[in-house]
């Protein structure tokens, strides 16, 4: 590792750069604590300097990297990294960053780029693919709100991921306008009606910003263009578009028909869930009547009702045998209609056609004894034969694919798992390479993820009682954390790790935290006002013994908290020195006085001494 490799976290080499977009740039990473390959997205310094924004990402960041799917690029870690700024003040800022797995294999706007529009089955199977992602992080609370081809990659191995889940819920919040943020500039093509207008975002507007993806990926175009990012706004808000057949004529009218209603403006009116887009498009792929919503669409703009993918072809059977028509038996075609025939065979044509036709006769009644025998004593054809696909390992939408394609029938059952991701084939009943009937139908188990459970909620409870809640739910404690807290008494349960209300894996360790009934005096009162910092030691269960100290301070600014940063027992008596109010001098008066000797007293002789007349 060179001297000058950028560490992120303690444990993140920072790599080449391998993408840049107007939120954040995308480097090769590695993971020197696991030894794995990662990608390592740190976003833009600049808008790293909004707090609200550091405040939302980190939230989103969390949420995100609870996301576990086989179509999601999965999130591992979150940070900050300092760096050092142009702030006047010298003070270092912070970027954050996430860090993610690595996907080998290139966007959907790479690949549209360099082969234009797709078949109309592989842009299905990536849709569908796309909208089973949307399904479950909607399930999770999470929307996406910048579905474009950029922010959908294809492995080489056709796995379709979806990314960048939290970045752009975190950039949304923030209510940036197309003027303000070049983030939104760049997706304009893709956004939804109320994304344009500024309303509130649900999981309906990822349903057509989907659309408007799987329009490109058809037409080879987005479904609205324009000169500017507001021209095309006010399209997506007030224009329809036209069905993608007009730019691909592989395009039937039923695919027309689910495209356009997951483009209708009205959100109350298009698919309200991504499991119902999903069913239509892969109604369209089985050639199946796709929903009656759809076909409302589809009549309102005129399509025709014809089918992308015929059925015969997209749910494949085993044939029907014709048998060829019986022809009925001509005499005289047998014989040659329009032959002549020599005047002395006529002469005896009456007897040589009685033994034609008698010939004729047991030729016939031989042939039919022979196909009669034939018929009742054959073995019917043994059924074609096929080879069972692996389906481990693979996504459930993924098995069901591969076993149409092989002319199979596939019965999925859900099952608990802790060792396989959510979606993907657990076992399957026949194994891989196993020679079957054509149409048998093929057992396989899909994982619901693990048996999880809810925490309980066990705060306030002592250490056994919550010990018991705990274990009774099926968790395990392994741990006991130590807290200073004043929210709870001594002894008393603080919270737990995981926290109460989050489900986690049954059999899953837990630990507990205890208040010690300490706290710790607070560290940055020096400096402040006597009346906040007595709040907060109050806040603590302390209690604040005010000393005012002469000082050229301003009155009331504390000079000193006795054991700051310090541990000590709730309800410890804190001393805190508060700079005095400066004491206002005396006034000095100077007055001058005049003293006067007094007289002698008189002597003993009796001479009297009279003092002189005023």
């Amino acid at each position: 590792m060179s001297s000058n490799t950028r560490i992120l976290g303690g444990r993140y080499e920072v790599g080449a750069l391998i993408g840049r977009g107007g939120m954040a740039d995308v480097h090769l990473g590695h993971d020197t604590r696991l030894g794995r390959q990662v990608a390592i997205k740190i976003l833009r310094s600049d808008l790293a300097r909004d707090p609200n924004f550091l405040t939302r990402f980190r939230r989103e960041a969390q949420s995100a990297a609870g996301l576990n799917h086989p179509s999601i690029v999965a999130i591992f870690d979150s940070g900050e990294d300092a760096f050092d700024s142009d702030d006047p003040h010298g003070q270092p800022s912070t970027v954050p960053y996430i860090v993610m797995e690595y996907v080998d294999g290139h966007t959907l706007r790479e690949q549209l780029n360099e082969r234009g529009p797709f078949e109309p089955l592989e842009a299905i199977r990536v849709t569908e693919d796309i909208l089973d992602a949307l399904d479950y992080s909607h399930r999770m609370g999470i929307v996406h709100r910048d579905i474009k081809p950029a922010n959908v990659m294809i492995t080489a191995r056709g796995v379709v991921k979806v990314m960048d889940y939290g970045i752009a819920r975190a950039i949304a919040d923030t209510a940036a306008t197309m003027t303000q943020t070049q983030s939104v500039v760049g997706t304009a093509q893709y956004l939804s009606p109320e994304q344009a207008q500024g309303q509130v975002v649900d999981a309906r507007s990822d349903l057509y910003s989907t659309g408007c993806l799987l329009f490109e990926l058809l037409a080879g175009r987005p479904p609205f263009t324009g000169d500017s990012p507001v021209a095309i706004a006010y399209q997506h808000v007030g224009e329809a578009p036209a069905p993608p057949s007009v730019y691909n004529d592989s395009v039937g009218g039923d695919l027309d028909a689910v495209t356009l209603h997951a483009l209708t403006k009205d959100r109350e009116a298009r698919y309200q869930t991504a499991s119902d887009f999903r069913r239509d498009l892969e109604n369209v792929r089985l050639g199946r009547p796709v929903s009656d919503a759809a076909l409302g669409t589809a009549d309102a703009i005129g399509a025709e009702p014809t089918q992308t993918i015929p059925a015969p072809y997209a749910t494949p059977g085993t044939p029907t045998m014709v048998q060829p028509a019986v022809v009925a038996y001509d005499e005289e075609s047998a014989l040659g209609v329009g032959t002549e025939v020599d005047e002395p065979q006529k002469k005896g044509r009456g007897g040589k056609i009685a033994l034609i036709t008698i010939a004729v006769l047991a030729v016939l009644a031989l042939a039919g004894w022979g196909v009669t025998a034939l018929l009742t004593n054959r073995t019917p054809p043994p059924a074609a034969q096929v080879t069972v696909p692996q389906l481990v390992g693979k996504t459930d939408t993924a098995a069901d694919r591969l076993l149409t394609a092989n002319q199979l029938k596939g019965n999925a059952t859900n099952v608990a798992s802790a060792s396989v991701a959510v979606g993907l084939v657990v076992q399957q009943g026949t194994p891989a390479g196993a020679k079957v009937d054509e149409q048998t139908t093929i057992e396989y188990t899909v994982s619901s993820g693990p048996d999880t459970v809810v925490v309980p909620d066990v705060s306030n409870q002592t250490q056994a009682q919550a010990r018991k809640a705990l274990e009774d739910a099926g968790f395990k404690v392994v741990e006991i954390v130590q807290e200073n807290t004043a929210d709870f008494d001594k002894d008393k349960v603080v919270k737990t790790d995981p926290a109460a209300g989050t489900t986690a894996n049954k059999g899953a360790d837990i630990k507990i935290h205890v208040a010690t009934g300490n706290v710790q005096v607070p560290d940055d009162l020096v400096g402040g006002d006597f009346s906040v910092a007595a709040v907060r030691l109050t806040d603590l269960k302390l209690k604040p013994t005010r000393v005012d100290v002469a000082s050229d301070k301003p009155s009331n600014q504390v000079l000193e908290v006795a054991g700051a940063g310090k541990v000590v027992k709730i309800g410890s008596a804190i001393e805190v020195k508060v700079a005095a109010a400066p004491t206002t001098p005396p006034s000095t008066v100077t007055t001058t006085q005049t003293i006067t000797q007094a007289p002698p007293p008189p002597s003993n002789t009796g001479t009297a001494t009279t003092p002189p007349a005023p």
